[in-house]
């Protein structure tokens, strides 16, 4: 296996700025700085490939990004398996991204939802 970024974070032999720890999982804030200030990636301890590859541990994983979440009045989690679905960094990792009203951030399918309603609405005038 390619050296993975999220198994040197988890190990402690790279640097992150971590949210919050758990004996499975670790929360940590994307290097970029994510999309809005509570975007953070809660990643297993051990290497998962994706969501797809061991439900156990992906249960956990999303049992910890749950916590995360119902600090938020709102938010999103989100997760991809499969360049074809946007993953970029083979490791499990799911995106827990609080929301507010208009704060501009559209999901991926976005566009197409609203031009789907848009047909569905001119097609019945």
């Amino acid at each position: 296996m390619k050296t993975c970024v999220f198994c040197d974070i988890a190990a402690g032999n790279a640097s992150a700025t971590i949210v919050r720890e758990w004996p499975d999982a670790l929360a940590i804030r994307p290097r970029s700085g994510g999309v809005n200030t509570s975007h953070a990636f809660v990643l297993p301890r051990v290497h998962v490939e994706d969501a797809g590859t061991d439900p156990d541990v992906t249960a956990a994983v999303m049992r910890r990004a749950a916590e995360l979440m119902a600090e938020l009045p709102a938010a999103n989690i989100i997760t991809s398996k499969g360049q074809a679905a946007t993953q970029s960094v083979f490791h499990l990792h799911v995106h827990v991204i609080g929301r507010e009203d208009d704060d501009g951030l559209t999901l991926p399918w976005t566009p197409q939802h609203a031009a789907r309603a848009a047909a569905k609405d001119g097609g019945a005038k």
